[in-house]
């Protein structure tokens, strides 16, 4: 049984990548992305498929490729899914349309 990605083990290898990643994030104002949130991002949506011989510079090319406006995608729709949020509840629904 596998634990984790494939592509975990290329994770110290990229962290630079990553970190670029995030401090460009944070230049557009959103500094609260972390690096467990991007990783995420990468693993289970941009990396749903995983290729079987995949080269360390197009793991690079994926990072440093990423839209602000497709992490933010990818996180609303998990916010979405957590058990806490619910539209049945109408605090919720007032604070989505505040």
């Amino acid at each position: 049984m596998k634990i984790g990605h494939e592509y975990d083990c290329f994770r110290n290898k990229v962290q630079p990548a990553l970190e670029c990643k995030l401090d460009e994030f944070s230049l557009l104002g959103y500094g609260t992305v972390n690096e467990h949130d991007l990783w995420s991002f990468l693993t289970r949506k941009k990396w749903r498929k995983p290729k079987e011989e995949i080269m360390l510079f197009e793991i690079v090319q994926d990072i440093l490729g990423i839209k602000i406006g497709e992490y933010m995608n990818y996180a609303t729709v998990e916010a979405f899914k957590l058990d806490d949020f619910s539209f049945d509840n109408e605090e919720d629904k007032a604070a989505l349309l505040k």
